[in-house]
């Protein structure tokens, strides 16, 4: 069983929002889609004022570690902002959608398109919400 994640209601909002605008028109959802609605039902929703400095929201930079190897920095952003070369991750991505929601000092897999991966959160550098940065 997977540990819980947790969701702010503006970023459950707005990743709604996201994805409502990729299936627009009739498209049928992509298995990416599918993923992130996924996560957003396991999700315990809170307050963005209630949230703990130690969870990874939208807009949060992160040390993280993976397959054990070199620590890096990432921003986690929605697919308008992503820029992966600048370690800007889309929550569209693999390693987005399991970064959202999960805290400091978890170690995760998720699959990517080279197999499996595993992901140490080594450290929530910034957070918006703890920041008091709600417009993020």
């Amino acid at each position: 069983m997977k540990d819980k994640i947790f969701i702010t209601s503006i970023d459950r909002d707005r990743i709604k929002k996201t994805l409502d605008d990729i299936t627009r028109g009739g498209v049928s959802p992509s298995k990416t889609v599918k993923g992130l609605e996924s996560e957003l039902r396991r999700a315990v929703i809170v307050d963005p004022m209630g949230i703990s400095s130690d969870v990874i929201t939208m807009n949060s930079r992160a040390i993280i570690e993976l397959n054990g190897e070199e620590e890096t920095e990432v921003l986690l952003v929605y697919p308008q902002d992503a820029d992966p070369a600048n370690k800007k991750l889309s929550i569209l991505s693999p390693i987005g959608m399991a970064l959202i929601g999960c805290k400091e000092g978890s170690v995760i897999e998720c699959n990517v398109p080279s197999g499996k991966t595993k992901i140490h959160i080594k450290k929530v550098v910034y957070q918006p919400e703890s920041a008091g940065d709600y417009h993020l």
